[in-house]
């Protein structure tokens, strides 16, 4: 009786065995969909906002467009991303260095802006 119930229990393990990859590879997919692949995209950017450098609201002012200008290039970024190449677009980092630029000569006082952005998308 032993013996008989051990005859059984390849036969049991075995389809199970042959499955568990086939299940592992479909697990979190839908039947004919494939898993969305992410893409980092990297973008830098310089450029210089005219204004007023000193200790005054003014100077205060343009300092924050500086650097509004920043968040609304991020934000532009993935709308551009979008209509071009991304299904979807997530902002993963953004960095900036303002410096102050005192006018010598010709040149205007204002606010030097470098920046980073990185972001991932998935392609269309």
């Amino acid at each position: 009786m032993r013996l008989f119930r051990f005859a059984f229990l390849p036969s049991l393990t075995l389809p199970l065995l042959l499955t568990a990859p086939v299940m592992a590879q479909t697990v979190g997919q839908a039947a004919g969909q494939r898993q969305e692949t992410w893409v980092r995209v990297q973008t830098n950017f310089n450029f210089f906002v005219p204004g007023p450098t000193g200790d005054s609201n003014e100077a205060r002012k343009s300092s924050e467009n500086a650097r509004r200008s920043i968040y609304e290039i991020a934000a532009r970024e993935c709308e551009v991303l979008r209509e071009v190449l991304a299904k979807d677009c997530r902002i993963e980092q953004v960095s900036s260095t303002i410096g102050r630029e005192f006018g010598r000569q010709q040149q205007q006082d204002g606010y030097t802006v470098n920046g980073s952005l990185n972001l991932s998308i998935t392609v269309k």
